[in-house]
C-alpha cells in the first residue's frame, strides 16, 4: 500500500509529467536541434541564431528590468509547459532562462526537471550536482534530487536509496523549512520507515505551511496507520 502513494507522490512532485515524445524520439531530433541540450549543447551558433539571442535578451529586458528578471520569468514559463506535458517548449524556455542569466541555478532545477520526465535518472543527477556546486543550498535541487532517489526506491526498493533521499530532504529542510514539497517528501520518507512520530510531524509543518502538495489518500493512509 505505501508503494501505491509513494507513486502517487512522485508523479505529482516531477518525476512522470505526460509528455508528447519518447526519449528515443527526444534524442534522435536533438542531434540536429540544439535547443534540445542543456545550454544549447555549448555549440557555436550561426549569425542568424545570435541575432534571435539578442532581440529575445533585449525583450525580456525591457519587458521585466533586468536579464536577471527575465531569466526567472522563462524559468516559470518553463514549469508551466513541462507540468502541461510540453516537454519540448519546457526545454526551450530553460535554455533560454540560460541565455538571459547562465549564473542562474533554477536553470539547473529546469534541466533535472526535464530528464527526470524523460526517465533519465542520471542526466537528472548530473544537472542537479552542476547547480550544487554553483549553490550548494538551493533548495529547489536538493529536494528535486531527493526525489530521484525517491524514484529509485519505488522501483527497486532499496533502503540505501531511501537513505539517501531522507538526508537530502533533511539538508534542504535546513535551508527553508517551509518548502511544502520538501516537508511533503519528507513526511513520506519516514512514512516509508515507519517512523510515525516524524512521518505526522513533517505532514503537519506541510499542512501550517499550505498542504498543496497533499494527497487524499496519503493524509488517510497515514491516519490509519498512525493515528492524526
Amino acid at each position: 500500500m505505501k508503494q501505491i502513494f509513494l507513486a502517487i507522490i512522485i508523479f505529482i512532485s516531477g518525476v512522470a509529467f505526460g509528455q508528447q515524445m519518447s526519449y528515443e524520439q527526444w534524442n534522435a531530433e536533438a542531434q540536429t536541434n540544439i535547443r534540445l541540450l542543456p545550454k544549447y549543447g555549448n555549440q557555436p551558433k550561426n549569425e542568424q541564431q545570435k541575432a534571435l539571442d539578442d532581440k529575445l535578451i533585449e525583450d525580456y529586458i525591457k519587458r521585466d528590468g533586468s536579464r536577471e528578471k527575465g531569466s526567472e520569468t522563462l524559468i516559470g514559463l518553463g514549469f508551466k509547459y513541462l507540468y502541461g506535458g510540453d516537454v519540448k517548449t519546457a526545454m526551450y524556455r530553460f535554455n533560454q532562462a540560460w541565455l538571459l542569466n547562465p549564473d542562474n541555478v533554477n536553470v539547473y532545477w529546469g534541466y533535472g526537471a526535464i530528464y527526470m520526465t524523460l526517465g533519465d535518472d542520471e542526466k537528472a543527477l548530473a544537472q542537479y550536482n552542476e547547480g550544487l556546486t554553483v549553490n550548494p543550498k538551493s533548495a529547489n535541487l536538493l529536494t528535486d534530487k531527493a526525489t530521484v532517489y525517491l524514484g529509485r526506491f519505488y522501483r527497486d526498493e532499496k533502503n540505501e536509496d531511501l537513505n539517501k533521499a531522507t538526508a537530502l530532504l533533511l539538508e534542504s529542510y535546513a535551508v527553508d523549512n517551509k518548502n511544502q514539497n520538501t516537508t511533503f517528501k519528507l513526511s513520506i520518507c519516514y512514512y516509508l520507515q515507519e517512523d510515525c512520530k516524524n512521518a505526522l510531524r513533517y505532514l503537519k509543518e506541510c499542512d501550517k505551511a499550505g498542504g498543496q502538495p497533499v494527497t487524499n489518500e496519503y493524509r488517510k493512509d497515514l491516519e490509519n496507520n498512525c493515528g492524526k
